[in-house]
């Protein structure tokens, strides 16, 4: 059973594989500074569970060791890997302006430089190019990833719940979500 998650909490990293015999584990950090995610007090899960973090040490780019206080070996730490960890929102820091968690994005309507309603961002995702909006059409069908950057998307009213987007011509066109192998259309490799 999967609890939902109030929009009160900010997913801050996930616990990766175990590192070593003694309940030391990766954790994925989701914060601007990895090792924060071990300091911002208890870290809480979508299952109720929580956990004190103590960080060991940094080992690449967004990635740290920690321990979780009551894991006291490598089977304990196994169980939890791909476990997320989630913070209170009131002990994250404020953010600036033009400043964002993900959490303020998702759930907001897209809207065109007409007015038009685009979809509603689903995630905010990364595969290593810089973060994208996943927009959920309003007639269904594939989402679009939208770059998240000031030229695709010039203004975020959070309090107002809406982006106005300026996409790239024809990405929200209907039929652009078509079967890649469609037979009438190239493939790409």
């Amino acid at each position: 059973m999967k609890t939902v998650m109030s929009k009160d909490l900010v997913l801050v990293g996930v616990f990766g594989a175990p590192h070593g015999v003694r309940g030391e584990m990766r954790l994925k950090s989701f914060t601007a500074d990895p090792a924060a995610a071990a300091g911002y007090g208890p870290v809480s899960t979508e299952d109720g569970r929580t956990f004190r973090l103590k960080l060991v040490r940094p080992l690449k780019d967004d990635m740290v060791i920690v321990r979780a206080e009551g894991v006291a070996d490598r089977d304990a730490a196994a169980k939890l890997t791909h476990l997320k960890l989630y913070v209170a929102r009131e002990r994250l820091p404020a953010t600036q302006e033009e400043e964002f968690y993900h959490s303020d994005l998702i759930g907001l309507t897209v809207v065109g430089a007409e007015g038009e309603a685009l979809g509603t961002v689903a995630a905010v995702v990364d595969f290593g190019a810089g973060d994208l909006l996943e927009i959920r059409r309003p007639e269904g069908g594939a989402t679009v990833l939208l770059p998240f950057t000031k030229a695709f998307v010039p203004t975020v009213d959070v309090k107002a719940g809406r982006i106005l987007a300026a996409p790239p011509a024809g990405l929200f066109d209907p039929g652009s979500d078509e079967d890649e192998d469609a037979p009438d259309r190239p493939r790409r490799r």
